[in-house]
């Protein structure tokens, strides 16, 4: 199947691991263009080597940034486009918000779980959807965690900026659909990536059980009965980007194998 990604330029925030690295490999498989946007310079170092290593001939640029800060944002998006040429899809995997049970949160918890996740997005959004209002087309995929449909008590500044995020990509979606722009997300379930140790730790600790035993728990949990990886994220993320979602526009579409069976 022709995705019709060849050439295109694909800009991915929090790209050097994880779902962001499988959906660098993912775009490259499909002869795209790849900028990945990172705030640790050794770690994009680390999947430059290893997307040059799986990938002939590709076309990748690298950028450290603090996504949090919405001048970096702009910095990074105008070196990747003056390497690369305008961004035609961004893809946004940047953030995360620290796992924390509700009796250990602070004011100061809820306030850097937004700025984490929330403004990380946001700060790169705001430009980048602008740029493409201006040429008439473009493609945004905000990869989103579940948990901003389902609450859970150790997530809940996290959730509220997930859920944030939803509201703000359907918004922007109907916003910018007249100028031909796309704005979807994905919420991945429990994913197998480095960041899930964190999630498992915190729930071990409101459960009062082993780190081992809470992981057995979640995934017996999930009637698929394991848990995703990042390059079955992926997928869904190149094809909602792809000319073969032509019509999909606003949605937030559940990846977490059917643990929280929610009609939306």
């Amino acid at each position: 199947m022709d995705l019709h990604l060849k050439d295109k330029h694909i800009l991915i925030t929090g790209g050097s691991k994880g779902i962001g690295l499988a959906c660098a490999q993912g775009f490259l498989a499909e002869g795209a263009k790849v900028s990945l946007v990172s705030r640790d310079p050794a770690n994009l170092a680390a999947a430059r080597h290893t997307l040059e290593k799986d990938f002939a001939s590709v076309r990748i640029f690298t950028q450290a940034a603090d996504l949090r800060d919405a001048t970096a944002a702009v910095t990074a998006l105008n070196a990747a486009e003056a390497a690369l040429g305008a961004v035609d899809v961004l893809v946004n995997s940047a953030g995360a918000a620290k796992r924390t049970p509700a009796q250990e949160l602070t004011p100061q918890a809820w306030a850097d779980a937004m700025q984490a996740k929330y403004f990380s997005y946001i700060h790169m959004i705001d430009p980048v959807i602008k740029r493409m209002a201006a040429r008439g087309q473009g493609n945004i995929v905000n990869v989103v965690g579940n948990g901003g449909k389902v609450a859970s008590p150790i997530h809940i500044p996290g959730g509220a900026a997930n859920a944030a995020l939803m509201l703000a990509s359907a918004g922007l979606a109907t916003a910018y659909a007249a100028q031909g722009i796309r704005v979807n997300a994905v919420n991945p379930g429990l994913t197998l990536t480095d960041r899930l140790q964190e999630g498992v730790a915190a729930d071990a600790r409101v459960q009062g059980i082993r780190t081992e035993k809470a992981l057995e728990n979640a995934v017996a949990r999930i009637p698929l009965g394991r848990m995703a990886t990042p390059e079955e994220i992926a997928n869904a993320v190149v094809f909602l980007a792809s000319s073969k979602a032509s019509y999909i526009t606003g949605i937030s579409m559940s990846m977490d194998g059917a643990l929280n069976p929610i009609v939306v």
